[in-house]
């Protein structure tokens, strides 16, 4: 080394600004983690709301993913917070809107009046214009536009409520990571859900309920599991035909999803059995829902090209309890309302069982 060599030497400033890329790339790298970690969808969308919120200093945020079931449509839906919807508005954007073939092409930023100049004059964008965002940010995954963000208002001060180019930079790359994890999630959307009734498979209700019991051992709260049965569901199929049994299984499945939370999760077994988890649900309450649905269906009238068919259902309940009930095997607790579903069915259908142990151990015995 020359005796002349002195090491550089830097101002606080510049100090400062490499201090905060590493920060902002340890964030990053984190944000990453995060997001490849999370599979529910409904989840993973929430994730991405609030870092962004938090990352960028904004009030609210909102995404248009594309709609798993018709790939023709971006949808805002729920998809958002701090955002007020305009109710006049409809907020969906079809991939043949010009918004869509524009900002595909360009893998950069937008304010909303930028987008606007960017957009053949006249074009209608109520959908975006309608929620006032600061930013809206493509999010491209492998050349293929798979949702839209936009940020809220900032936390700050008018005149410092610009963003620059770095944290635009910033947002540009944070959006890239939630691409990824979009598009990740929505294929595990589509391989796990029955196409015709829209809920789950029974494997990924398996699979979900296991990760719930675990949790729900740690924060000791029960975890209800029904199963229900449509009766006599053979004969739906051979005297009206296969649509019609059809269309008695998707609305059976549409009852069974408005009677429940959004953190439950709803799943056709198979065939004609469908079955349902409730966080946090104790014996009581698991009854009454399960009672409720049943009820419904079997008030709601089903009419099938004008001909009307009466549908009920069996129903067997069982409760993961660490104390009363502490089976930490899914399939175990899954068999148990299954067992009292047969009960309910031997019993005259149409009706909600629970399976208590004395009940368990008896139709173990009869079997």
């Amino acid at each position: 080394m020359s005796d002349d060599y002195k090491p550089a030497e830097y101002s606080a400033e510049t100090i400062s600004l490499y201090e905060k890329k590493i920060y902002d790339l340890e964030q990053l790298l984190e944000i990453c983690r995060s997001l490849c970690s999370t599979i529910e969808f409904s989840t993973l969308i929430e994730s991405i709301l609030y870092t962004c919120m938090g990352q960028m200093h904004v009030l609210g945020a909102g995404i248009y993913i594309l709609d798993a079931l018709d790939s023709n449509v971006f949808l805002l839906e729920n998809n958002y917070n701090g955002m007020d919807l305009d109710p006049s508005v409809v907020y969906r954007i079809p991939i043949s809107h010009p918004l869509v073939s524009s900002i595909s092409k360009n893998n950069t930023v937008y304010t909303e009046q930028e987008l606007i100049n960017a957009l053949p004059e006249g074009t209608d964008l109520r959908m975006i214009t309608s929620l006032h965002p600061s930013l809206v940010i493509p999010l491209m995954h492998r050349n293929h536009l798979t949702g839209i963000l936009m940020l809220g208002d900032r936390l700050m001060m008018n005149e410092e409520a610009h963003f620059t180019s770095y944290e635009r930079e910033q947002i540009l790359a944070i959006s890239s990571l939630a691409a990824i994890a979009i598009n990740n999630a929505a294929l595990l959307e589509r391989s796990s859900t029955d196409m015709m009734t829209h809920l789950r498979l029974k494997y990924f209700f398996v699979q979900m309920l296991t990760d719930k019991i675990d949790a729900a051992v740690v924060q000791s709260q029960p975890v209800a599991v029904i199963m229900l049965d449509i009766d006599f569901f053979k004969r739906f199929n051979d005297t009206y035909g296969h649509a019609c049994g059809d269309y008695v299984l998707q609305t059976v499945a549409k009852i069974m999803r408005s009677a429940i939370r959004a953190d439950d999760l709803a799943s056709r077994y198979g065939g004609e059995e469908f079955t349902l988890m409730l966080n946090n649900t104790c014996k009581e309450d698991a009854i009454t829902v399960a009672d409720r649905i049943r009820s419904k269906i079997e008030q709601y009238d089903f009419c099938y090209e004008n001909l009307h068919v009466q549908v009920t259902i069996s129903v067997g309940v069982t409760v993961f309890d660490v104390h009363k009930n502490p089976t930490m095997s899914p399939k175990e607790l899954i068999d148990q309302a299954d067992q009292a579903l047969y009960v309910s069915k031997r019993n005259g259908r149409n009706r909600v069982t629970f399976a208590d142990p004395k009940l368990i151990s008896e139709i173990k015995l009869a079997e």
